[in-house]
């Protein structure tokens, strides 16, 4: 038997719904139904055969679906509720699993920020704090240690965004082209970030469908192995002023460097190491998150994440293509868990090579993210087209 512990789990199908700003007639049940049924096509799996289903409204769309009994989790999606249901599968206890998330209709008041973005906690509220503030502080800190500069963000949000622009299933396409002036000279929102440094906000739905690796042979799509992954908290989301010097009783990592420890434990995993990635599916709710990943994740020394960006990530030609598709600021920001499920997505459509732009000429490993330091934590995954 191979030592690895999901040799035997295979990634099938990704399916996201159409994006908007707004879509009307659906809420956040009915468009992770959509995501459901869109991605069991997509897969040419038997319904039947379904024998678990996750994600925050899993037990609405076993229902709805008429899936059940199934092993039903209202897990957190994304990174986590993937590496959950393959260690599902791993363990004999399904075969195949539905993972779907989807939110609409939660959005309404226009007039303030994205209802996510501004939780009401104790430490959170009396001061002001939402979800760009808390990343900015992250940020300057950075900033203040590194002389990282407001170019090297705008940079990464320029490069991302373009990849939205050319997108055309992106929310945001057609917007650009973006130089690092226009991110510049957009309006400030906390600083350093200014508008086009954030993410945006939408709608939508997302899922994919895992099972067993020899299953996955014998089904329409190419199958995508998990090579690795990690998952790194420091603590509740949003419910505590982030402190890039915050550190556990168990290492010296930081929460500035929060998935430090998640990506040595996928690469470690999988056997390989950051230059062996060939596309980076990151999360960018912040431009600037990007540039500390870079760094956390072992692609660059500390401090250097900026220089990193500039130098090989970013231009007409980048050495390791990043968030393809436009990621949050562009393509689509669906709120709660819908767009971690999507960087995945996005990973295993670049494998399987159906990416409908900025598709990758022979990727063949691709690294995910979720999350961020101004949120406490940070998840990791690998994906690769070899069966580990």
């Amino acid at each position: 038997m191979n030592g690895h512990p999901f040799r035997d789990v295979a990634v099938s199908a990704v399916y996201n719904t159409p994006q908007a700003r707004v879509l009307e007639g659906h809420d956040s049940v009915t468009i992770t139904v959509d995501a459901a049924r869109g991605v069991i096509a997509e897969a040419g799996v038997d319904v039947s055969s379904i024998d678990g289903v996750f994600g925050q409204s899993a037990s609405s769309a076993v229902y709805a679906l008429g899936l059940g009994p199934v092993w039903c989790s209202n897990t957190r999606g994304g990174i986590a509720g993937i590496l959950q249901a393959a260690s599902v599968i791993a363990a004999g206890l399904c075969t195949t699993v539905l993972i779907a998330d989807g939110e609409a209709g939660l959005y309404t008041d226009r007039s303030a920020t994205a209802p996510w973005t501004r939780p009401s906690n104790e430490f959170v509220a009396p001061f002001g704090l939402y979800t760009a503030v808390e990343f900015a502080l992250i940020a300057r800190r950075h900033m203040h240690r590194y002389g990282t500069t407001p170019e090297q963000l705008a940079a990464v949000a320029a490069r991302i965004r373009n990849n939205g622009h050319i997108n055309p299933e992106a929310v945001y396409r057609g917007r650009g082209p973006f130089s690092i002036d226009d991110v510049l000279s957009s309006r400030m929102i906390a600083d350093p970030f200014r508008l086009l440094d954030c993410a945006t906000t939408s709608e939508g739905g997302c899922a994919l469908i895992l099972t067993t690796a020899a299953r996955a042979a014998d089904l329409p799509g190419e199958p995508v192995y998990i090579l690795g992954g990690g998952l790194d908290s420091m603590g509740p989301q949003y419910r505590h002023a982030p402190d890039w010097d915050l550190v556990s009783r168990t290492d010296d990592i930081p929460n500035g460097y929060v998935g430090r420890r998640a990506a040595r434990q996928a690469f470690a995993m999988a056997g390989i190491g950051p230059e062996d990635v060939d596309v980076a599916e990151l999360y960018d709710p912040f431009s600037f998150e990007l540039i500390r990943q870079f760094e956390a994740f072992g692609f660059c020394k500390d401090g250097e994440g900026g220089a990193f960006a500039t130098e090989r990530v970013t231009g007409d030609d980048p050495a390791l293509p990043i968030t393809t598709d436009g990621g949050l600021m562009s393509y689509s920001h669906g709120g709660g868990v819908v767009q971690l499920n999507q960087r995945v997505a996005r990973g295993v459509q670049q494998l399987q090579g159906t990416c409908r732009s900025n598709q990758v000429a022979g990727a063949r490993t691709v690294l995910c993210s979720n999350g961020g330091a101004g949120a406490l934590f940070t998840d990791v995954l690998l994906l690769g087209s070899e069966r580990p």
